[in-house]
């Protein structure tokens, strides 16, 4: 498939975009879940690709939710609830919008956005959210500061991370190693050995404080607030929960997993007033989502959950495991339509065998 991917994504998805394959492939769809990370701030300026592989610019943003329009059934999160809850049924390829992590830039950019084409989105974020102050997610902040690290090679052996030196050319496996590492633990000690980290780094405790003055950095890293909760409610959006602190939840004790999981809800629901009966699974790929983070999720008294890879219509729905299309910056509008009709899992399926 790694071969044939550029083939795919330039020439082939483009070329059956073109001729209506996409909407006559998923002709018997019955629902299909798409995910986003957010919109790319205007006047942001990345850094690191991979760092913001997630964000798509507002020109495709628009350009997919009009797609969407033009060939499926955008619904709501509440249409979707009482589908399963056995309360309604879904018009014929029923698509849903979804969003991770609720950074600022979903209020600045998305929302608009979203109002303009009058459509909704159901967007799942992070307890921290339910704070009255702005943070980072910790594992964007570990990323940064090893990008920012004065020096070519960062020591961290005295840590017992089992990363003992981070090459500036490597960062990207060395930084994925870590956060697993450092998902075991709770959010505090979490917190403290990434102080350690910083200092590792020869960063000192500010060293990101001016770059988030900066309007477009604050929309690009910086998450909502309790306030900013209510200017999603307030645009007839729907909030779903992502956990307390979005770590590699299989990484972590039964404890301390469920706690990431069940809690994450109630601090949501105390600060914006409302109930919360969806969740979605920090990362959710193949890695980060194991049976037990599913027990768990029913058992919490969700009435669904949310994974991130094998999305596309005629894809297996089950409740507490609902795939999802991951919408990556680089993708184009035709390899869009092939991954949402579910042409691509299906094709990817047939080269797996």
């Amino acid at each position: 498939m790694r071969v044939l991917s550029p083939f795919l994504k330039r020439v082939m998805y483009p070329a059956l975009s073109s001729v209506g394959f996409p909407r006559y492939y998923a002709r018997e769809g019955r629902f299909c879940a798409i995910t986003y990370h957010g919109v790319r701030p205007a006047g942001y300026v990345s850094i690191d690709p991979a760092l913001d592989g997630g964000l798509v610019s507002a020109e495709s943003f628009r350009r997919q939710i009009r797609w969407l329009k033009s060939q499926f059934n955008i619904v709501s999160p509440r249409e979707v609830r009482q589908w399963l809850a056995d309360e309604q049924k879904l018009p014929p390829r029923a698509v849903l919008l979804t969003c991770d992590d609720g950074l600022v830039n979903v209020v600045t950019e998305m929302i608009p956005i979203l109002k303009s084409e009058a459509v909704t989105c159901l967007f799942f974020i992070t307890a921290a959210s339910a704070a009255s102050a702005a943070s980072m997610l910790w594992y964007e902040e570990l990323y940064l500061m090893l990008l920012s690290a004065k020096g070519a090679t960062v020591h961290l052996g005295h840590l017992e991370l089992g990363e003992k030196v981070v090459e500036r050319d490597t960062i990207r496996q060395s930084w994925w190693r870590i956060v697993q590492t450092l998902s075991r633990l709770e959010e505090r000690p979490r917190y403290a050995v990434l102080d350690d980290i910083r200092e590792a780094c020869g960063l000192p405790e500010n060293w990101f404080s001016q770059c988030l003055n900066d309007e477009p950095n604050r929309q690009r890293f910086l998450r909502l607030t309790a306030d900013e909760l209510k200017t999603l409610l307030a645009a007839d959006m729907t909030i779903g929960a992502h956990s307390l602190s979005h770590p590699v939840l299989p990484k972590m004790v039964d404890a301390l997993a469920w706690a990431e999981i069940e809690q994450s809800a109630k601090l949501i629901e105390e600060a914006i007033g409302t109930s919360i009966w969806s969740f979605a699974y920090p990362f959710g790929d193949q890695t980060s989502v194991t049976d037990r983070e599913t027990k768990m999720a029913e058992k919490a008294g969700y009435e669904c959950a949310f994974v991130n890879f094998d999305g596309g219509f005629g894809s297996h729905i089950e409740r507490f495991s609902i795939p999802r299309v991951h919408v990556t910056a680089d993708m184009r509008l035709g390899e869009f339509a092939a991954h949402v009709c579910g042409f691509h899992n299906a094709l990817r399926r047939w080269i797996g065998r």
